[in-house]
Formats: C-alpha cells, sequence, structure tokens
C-alpha cells in the first residue's frame, strides 16, 4: 500500500469543543480502485478531490454502497475501532445487492486501519464523542447503458463526531411515502435509499418532526424504521425491535443493544410491529419509552409520535429511570474502553508508524 502523508495538516484549526457533524474531515483518506476484475493501487493521501468522468455510472444508475463506523479514544490516548468486521460484512452484502464486486477483507481492514492510526489525532477524547469513519464504493467508468460497470473505486473517509440529535425527537408514523419495498434494497445502505427519503422528510419537518417512522409499503400498517435509524419500543414491559428483513437495515447498533439488554435482563423481542399496537400502547399508557438508534446518532428517544394528526406524549421520564439512556451509556462505556467488553466488540488499533 502507498501512503502519502499531506505536508499541511489542517487540524490546527479543528475546535473540538465545537464539532460540526460532517464538516471537519481528517486530513487522509484511501482509495483503492477495481480494474479489469482485480483490485490495485491502494493507497492512502491527502482528503481531496477525485475526478471521474461524467460517464461514471454512478451518476446514472446509482451504483453506490457505503457504511457507518466509529473509532473511540480513551482516557489513555488509545484508540479502538467497534466492531469493523461487522460493518466489513454488510457492506459486502449492499455491494452483492447491486451488483458490485465485493471489497476482500484485507483491503478493507488494512486501508481502515492504517488510515486511522495516521489520523489518530483527529478522534476527539470526549466521553460520547468519535470519529465517524465513512468507507464507501462506487461505480466509476462505464458506457451510458442500463448495466454494471466493470470498474469501480473503495474510498475511506472521516470526520470527528458529536452527539447528532442534540433534543429528544417528535416523530410521525408515514401513511403515503415509502422508505423501501419488499424485494428491492431496503435491506443494503445504499446511497438511493437516503436520497428517496429526503423529500418526505422535508414535508414532515415543515410541520414541526423531527423524522419520520417508516411503515411498510404495501399497507402503511406495520412499523420499520425511523428516519437513518432502527427503532426501539419498551411496551407492556418488553424491549421490542421490527425484525431486519428485506426493507429493514440489519444495524450494528441496534444488534449491539439487543445483546446489551439480554445480558442486563431485559425481555427482549425481534417481530413486527404493528402501527395499531403502537397507538394501542400510547392510549394506555402501556407504551413506557420509544427511541432510533444507529451508529451517527447512537441512541435517542422520542418525545412525541404522531398518527393521522393525532400527537401523543410519551411519559416524560426522569434521565435515571430512562432504558435508553441506561443503554446508551452500557454502550459508550464499551466503546470508551471505560467497562469490561464482554462480547469482545472493541478493536484496539496497534500503532503502524
Amino acid at each position: 500500500m502507498k501512503i502519502e502523508k499531506t505536508l499541511h495538516s489542517r487540524i490546527v484549526k479543528m475546535d473540538f469543543n465545537n464539532i460540526d457533524f460532517g464538516n471537519q474531515y481528517s486530513d487522509h483518506m484511501f482509495c483503492s480502485e477495481f480494474k479489469n476484475g482485480k483490485w490495485k493501487n491502494s493507497i492512502i493521501k491527502p482528503f481531496g478531490k477525485i475526478m471521474f468522468s461524467p460517464i461514471s455510472l454512478v451518476f446514472h444508475y446509482g451504483q453506490a454502497v457505503f457504511e457507518g463506523m466509529k473509532a473511540y479514544k480513551d482516557k489513555n490516548e488509545e484508540v479502538f475501532l467497534f466492531r469493523p468486521e461487522e460493518n466489513f460484512k454488510r457492506m459486502n452484502r449492499s455491494a452483492a445487492r447491486l451488483e458490485m464486486p465485493s471489497i476482500p477483507e484485507n483491503i478493507f481492514m488494512n486501508g481502515l486501519k492504517k488510515l486511522i492510526d495516521i489520523d489518530r489525532d483527529w478522534i476527539p477524547k470526549k466521553y460520547g464523542q468519535s470519529l465517524y469513519i465513512r468507507p464507501f464504493l462506487i461505480a466509476t467508468n462505464g458506457v451510458l447503458s442500463a448495466k454494471p460497470s466493470k470498474d469501480y473505486m473503495f474510498i475511506i473517509i472521516s470526520t470527528p463526531a458529536d452527539t447528532y440529535y442534540k433534543h429528544p425527537l417528535k416523530v410521525k408514523i408515514e401513511e403515503k411515502y415509502s422508505r423501501s419495498s419488499s424485494g428491492g434494497v431496503g435491506f443494503t445502505k445504499a446511497a438511493g435509499n437516503y436520497a428517496s427519503s429526503f423529500y418526505p422528510t422535508r414535508l414532515a419537518n415543515e410541520k414541526g418532526f423531527d423524522q419520520i417512522l417508516w411503515t411498510d409499503s404495501s399497507t402503511h400498517t406495520m412499523i420499520e424504521e425511523s428516519g437513518t435509524m432502527n427503532v426501539f419500543f419498551y411496551l407492556k414491559n418488553k424491549l421490542i425491535t421490527p425484525k431486519a428483513n428485506d426493507n429493514i437495515l440489519s444495524g450494528v447498533t441496534c444488534n449491539s443493544i439487543l445483546s446489551i439488554a439480554k445480558k442486563e435482563g431485559f425481555f427482549v423481542e425481534e417481530r413486527n410491529l404493528s402501527v395499531s399496537e403502537i397507538i394501542k400502547g400510547l392510549q394506555t399508557g402501556e407504551l413506557k419509552e420509544a427511541f432510533g438508534c444507529g451508529t451517527a446518532v447512537v441512541i435517542n428517544y422520542f418525545k412525541t409520535i404522531s398518527y393521522q394528526k393525532n400527537d401523543f406524549g410519551l411519559p416524560n421520564l426522569a434521565k435515571e429511570k430512562r432504558i435508553s439512556l441506561f443503554l446508551k451509556k452500557k454502550l459508550l462505556d464499551i466503546q470508551h474502553n471505560l467497562s469490561e467488553d464482554p462480547f469482545k466488540w472493541r478493536v484496539p488499533l496497534k500503532r503502524y508508524s
């Protein structure tokens, strides 16, 4: 692997007390090309623009998938990746569904680890902060014909991250638009999944909502996700999340929360969850808490769920009584190396230089 380090680091301009998520990028990026059926030209180089042909098929037929993952720093300046093997496997599942080449594990992991080691000074130290890492795979050259590209580029970039949402969320149950459909690509992290959500999300924002609770495309009677998050509901003393399927992304954070909750003695269910069941729980008071989770957001609880122009407020619980905050702390303590890691999720990042 070729490594070209920047001569002028931008970290001197970085204010870690004022992190604007997604607007400040670390000094370097990793790139590897797929040409003539082989991966080649792996390089770590200064973060910057990349030139592509206007006929690159990513622009015309949407062959683009990505991942979201994080690196953390503990009080001793040691750096840890969180479950990177799960992101590697999920990215290749996404690539397979969009007829893109799989990324070899050595290219993904070696590129990731060496890149983050070089930019380890960009990892914030404050509890709850992290370095958000974005690997992505895009189709490059091609012809203007609706078929898969022959050439691709795999890139990894990173950005310091703080709290994604600063407040509890007000969400509406979607009755018209859909995030995904059966047999589609909802279970992947395909770029188009997110583009299609922007318009209905803006409509919801204009009505005072922070996010959408997505429902199934056929009947709009089953709960799926919220915004870009998996969702949990504490209903009748059970912690319930919709089971991942063709429509629902299998979230690394979601799976981690399930494991922690089971270990902590919660009764957990992964199953189909109807809108009517949620509304009844809100009306009877049996729904005590609801929250979204994901790599960027970690966990954020809902204060209001709206359906058919009716707003249902969730119980205003004290912080120490919120299951969402209890689970969030358990997860962050593992990620920041402040507690034991019974699941072996932390991956120490050695120094390569």
